[in-house]
């Protein structure tokens, strides 16, 4: 298998640390709102990532943090505190807040079939870790203290842009014209460990530290979670490609510091969805979640669907009229699908045109997660002239990874394709007189018509049979 490492900007074959075993850390929601749909495909592509290292053969123990502690709107010390916002809009605690939106968040991985991690870490149950992780790099000699802070001094851990490639010398923090700048820091990419003084002189959740009451700062979550759950080193970190230039840059830095090895072997990254102002965000343009989605007549697999027919290294143009279109294949598609749903019992070997497909299908997956490609391969399957249970038998193994649901067949579906069946069975009755009377204009009308609806007939020595084309 090979995988695109950010790390090193180049595809590399995947060699996990520990033979046959996977460890995988992938940074989770800040649940303060509904999650929107370009949040989802990197959590769509994730899936795909440890379905598909599951199918080849790894063992994988992926661990997911949730941040339901302030999460700052930028990736940097400033902008507004998440929780807090998201509490003083609904008029909640950030303890409410952060259980419906954590609630929240799990339903829409359920509706998009996305697996949930072996380990799920609410960040506010890793205080006590966080202060020892902080005395550690204090005692290392990485940290000040400045105005009530524990900072991170950049400018003592060497390397501190290997993944960002930036020029740390012009590299500036972004900076809006309503936000204060921290004249505190010795360096303007320094970053706080703990806060306790900030702007936020109401925040909710604090707690006793040997530097005062106060919080972490968010970077740190994601560190220790990993460390406490993984171990000092680990196969693949992932996240989306906003995340480098602050929050992974930051994360390696305070973690290598603590441990003085190396901290990830694949640096793994999913591109932006984006529709006409650009990166698609909570707060640009209308906020698209997966509810909003369903009110406009979208299926969530749907959207998987139309996820999984880009590449997670590009970036995703968004539009209705693209997502519709997608919509309609999917739908086609599961209604050729559907009927292989009770036929994959009792294939003992497969054919070698049926092993073919199903290398091809590994192959796809294997090449860095094409997913477009691994969906043609579905098609191929479909087209090919292998058995019905072959077929069958490979649709089931193929949606283990795809997971587009493809062999279950609503009871309104089964409705519609039983009526479809009896339809096209009655044509092909009227055919068959048709031949027998010797009416070929007919009958060949009746084959036409069946074919532009997709349906081929498939005469055989013991009489017709028919499937979609």
């Amino acid at each position: 298998m090979k995988l695109y490492n950010s790390m090193s900007r180049s595809l590399e074959d995947f060699e996990p640390i520990v033979p046959g075993k996977v460890s995988m850390y992938t940074c989770g929601p800040t649940v303060y709102n509904y999650a929107h749909i370009g949040n989802l495909r990197t959590y769509i592509h994730e899936d795909i990532l440890v379905k598909t290292l599951a199918y080849i053969g790894y063992e994988v123990n992926r661990v997911m943090n949730i941040t339901d502690v302030g999460h700052l709107e930028s990736d940097a010390d400033e902008g507004e505190d998440k929780m807090l916002k998201g509490a003083l809009r609904e008029n909640k605690t950030v303890w409410e807040v952060a259980a419906y939106y954590t609630e929240a968040f799990f339903e829409d991985c359920k509706q998009l079939m996305i697996q949930k991690p072996s380990v799920v870490a609410k960040a506010t149950d890793y205080i006590q870790d966080y202060i020892k992780f902080i005395k550690g790099l204090e005692a290392k000699g990485y940290t000040y203290f400045a105005n009530g802070n524990v900072y991170f001094d950049i400018s003592k851990f060497e390397g501190y842009t290997k993944l960002s490639k930036l020029d740390l010398d012009t590299l500036k923090v972004a900076h809006r014209d309503d936000v204060e700048i921290d004249v505190h820091k010795k360096n303007p990419q320094d970053f706080v460990l703990w806060f306790t003084k900030s702007k936020f002189e109401n925040q909710a959740m604090k707690w006793e530290s040997p530097w005062g009451v106060g919080y972490p700062g968010w970077h740190i979550e994601c560190s220790v979670i990993s460390l406490t759950n993984l171990g000092d080193q680990m196969d693949i970190h992932c996240g989306g490609v906003d995340h480098i230039p602050v929050h992974h840059t930051n994360e390696i830095a305070q973690t290598e510091a603590f441990t003085g090895k190396d901290w990830t072997k694949y640096w793994w990254h999913s591109e932006f969805l984006v529709d006409n102002s650009g990166k698609m965000s909570k707060s640009s343009g209308e906020f698209l979640t997966l509810s909003l989605l369903a009110k406009k007549g979208f299926e969530p697999l749907s959207y998987r669907y139309y996820v999984l027919n880009s590449h997670y290294r590009k970036q995703l143009a968004f539009s209705f009229d693209s997502l519709e279109m997608a919509q309609s294949a999917y739908r086609k598609l599961k209604r050729r699908t559907a009927q292989y749903a009770n036929l994959e019992e009792g294939i003992e070997s497969l054919s070698s045109s049926a092993q073919s497909l199903r290398n091809n299908f590994k192959k796809a997956l294997e090449d860095d997660l094409n997913t477009a490609n691994a969906i043609t391969v579905l098609y191929d399957v479909l087209k090919s002239d292998i058995s019905e249970p072959e077929k069958a038998y490979l649709i089931h193994e193929m949606d283990g990874v795809l997971s587009l649901d493809l062999l279950t067949v609503e009871d309104s579906e089964a409705d519609v394709n039983a009526e479809q069946t009896a339809w096209i069975e009655a044509q092909i009755k009227k055919r068959n007189e048709a031949k027998q009377s010797k009416d070929w204009a007919t009958a060949d009308a009746i084959r036409d018509e069946l074919k532009s609806k997709g349906i081929v007939l498939i005469d055989t020595p013991d009489g017709v049979t028919w499937k979609f084309d």
